[in-house]
């Protein structure tokens, strides 16, 4: 039996469906206006505010798309997800202590988390630590990512090898 909070959960993650199935199609804009509905109809849906980061991220909003996993870490601080995307943006925006500290908040909670260990190990890699970045970029390819993933991440350590300072990551 549900406990009334995973009703209202569940009834949350429900709200979110179609917007998903959106962002499923690459229909991002179409995306955006049913979780700002959704987010009208309840502005507590942390489903709703992670979704529309992505959205947001996927059609350049770079601002609002950290606004908005800030918004859903605010109501549901668990959220890994949320923390993983929001240490992406906060690096892509040039905020790399905060990416850092996401990033370092994430592995506090699952320690072997492939995403947080992507995450941290960018954001080290774009603030320069070697060391750290190394660290956590093989940590992440030992948790056997996607191939395209592993990919990218043996190039950034390729890089790291053979560079001297901050490394562009996107």
């Amino acid at each position: 039996m549900l406990r009334p909070d995973d009703a209202r959960d569940g009834d949350r993650w429900t709200a979110v469906e179609e917007a998903v199935e959106l962002l499923h199609e690459e229909r991002y804009h179409d995306a955006l206006y049913a979780l700002r509905e959704v987010l009208k109809a309840d502005p507590q849906n942390a489903y709703a505010f992670h979704h529309l980061g992505i959205a947001l991220f996927e059609t350049g909003q770079m601002e609002p798309a950290r606004d908005a996993y800030r918004a859903a870490l605010r109501l549901a601080p668990a959220h890994l997800g949320a923390r993983v995307a929001l240490s992406h943006v906060l690096r892509m925006l040039g905020d790399l202590r905060s990416a850092i500290g996401e990033a370092e908040e994430a592995l506090r909670r699952a320690p072997t988390d492939g995403d947080a260990l992507h995450a941290a190990g960018l954001a080290h890699a774009a603030r320069g630590d070697k060391q750290a970045a190394t660290r956590y970029l093989e940590a992440f390819l030992r948790s056997n990512p996607e191939f395209e993933a592993a990919t990218e991440v043996r190039g950034v350590l390729e890089m790291l090898g053979a560079s001297e300072g901050p490394l562009e990551v996107g």
